[in-house]
């Protein structure tokens, strides 16, 4: 809490680019939404299928439009940092276990991963 009340001077802003259908959105969203408040950043969300030009800006891993990304900018307009759409931690357990979308077992094995992903 301290550590984000010392953030109060530097007048942040945030670009959360999100959408209500998102699960990562949902559960990360308003942990920010919590942070900011503390850290008096002042944010602004945009709804993702809405605002594809600032969305195709932080595309994941080149390619996949996938949320909640969340820009810190400072004063001036300057991007400071970025998170989203997930933690890394959570990243990498879904870059392994998530099933193919073209294999021919893709419903079963999503729900094996659902189950896994759950606990």
């Amino acid at each position: 809490k301290e550590l984000l009340q010392k953030l109060q001077k530097k007048k942040l802003r945030a670009l959360v680019i999100t959408a209500d259908w998102c699960g990562d959105a949902m559960v990360n969203v308003p942990i920010f939404m919590r942070i900011a408040n503390e850290a008096l950043i002042d944010a602004r969300y945009f709804i993702r299928d809405e605002n594809l030009d600032l969305m195709d800006q932080y595309l994941t891993n080149g390619t996949a439009r996938s949320i909640p990304i969340i820009v810190i900018i400072d004063q001036d307009g300057n991007e400071v940092g970025k998170w989203g759409p997930r933690s890394a931690e959570a990243q990498r357990f879904v870059d392994e276990k998530k099933p193919d979308k073209d294999a021919p077992d893709y419903e079963e094995a999503f729900q094996v991963f659902a189950k896994e992903a759950a606990h």
